[in-house]
């Protein structure tokens, strides 16, 4: 009898463990799926990250900098649609702004908006003016090309721009880096439903490294050796000063 009690006892909590470890599994899941619920508005509404992988808006932003943007204050766009959340307000001349390149929408570009619909822009001699008024930008503008350019070569284009009226609903941008940026003075105007958001600060600043191992896609290998490479060398690849730090 002590046997059969003892079977049974054991077949009594056999059950009971399995359906905690279950519960345990189920809890888990929903956690991470409210979770996932929680962030995914935030992300498409609110606030969502970018990746720096060019040198046009230096010393502003570097190469490898890692980027949040408030996608409200434009009015976000609403997932799976071409419709739009009401904007607080349009992009305004200083705002760095991150939007859909015009000429190839799958590219987010980020640049410096310069002037909005309806504005005049020009550029006499690397200055810009704006409806006729100097554009304050020494604080943060780059020049690495003084000489002086033949006229009618592609420098003194660059240099020498306009005067150009911004058609509606669309914007001016430029590159803080200004002998280096594919901008505006090149190929046009952003419209108003390429804007994504504005630049609010740096969570990531991700040093460039010579000897860092190249991945090939040929070379499955050469993923981990990457991943490998950039483990042990984090703390010296991280540029620490500059998280946190406000993009304006």
């Amino acid at each position: 009898m002590a046997k059969k009690r003892e079977t049974k006892s054991k077949k009594d909590r056999s059950p009971k463990v399995k359906k905690g470890s279950f519960d345990e599994i189920l809890s888990y899941v929903k956690s991470l799926a409210i979770a996932f619920l929680m962030v995914l508005p935030l992300k498409h509404f609110v606030i969502e990250g970018y990746r720096v992988p060019t040198g046009s808006m230096e010393n502003t932003i570097l190469i490898g900098d890692f980027l949040l943007a408030n996608k409200f204050i434009y009015g976000a766009r609403i997932p799976f649609s071409d419709m739009r959340l009401p904007a607080i307000r349009d992009p305004r001349p200083g705002d760095v702004v991150i939007f859909k390149f015009p000429l190839d929408p799958s590219l987010n570009y980020v640049k410096r908006c310069v002037a909005g619909p309806g504005q005049t822009v020009q550029l006499k001699n690397k200055v810009v003016y704006v409806d006729g008024k100097r554009f304050e930008d020494d604080a943060f503008t780059k020049y690495s090309d003084m000489s002086e350019p033949e006229k009618g070569s592609q420098a003194w284009n660059r240099d020498n721009f306009g005067p150009y009226r911004v058609p509606a609903d669309q914007f001016f941008m430029m590159g803080d880096n200004r002998d280096h940026s594919y901008d505006s003075r090149f190929w046009g105007c952003v419209p108003r439903e390429n804007i994504l958001g504005k630049a609010l600060f740096l969570y990531l600043s991700w040093g460039e490294d010579s000897n860092a191992p190249a991945i090939s896609l040929s070379n499955p290998l050469s993923v981990t050796h990457s991943l490998l490479y950039n483990f042990v060398n984090f703390y010296d690849r991280v540029r620490w000063n500059r998280l946190g730090m406000p993009v304006s």
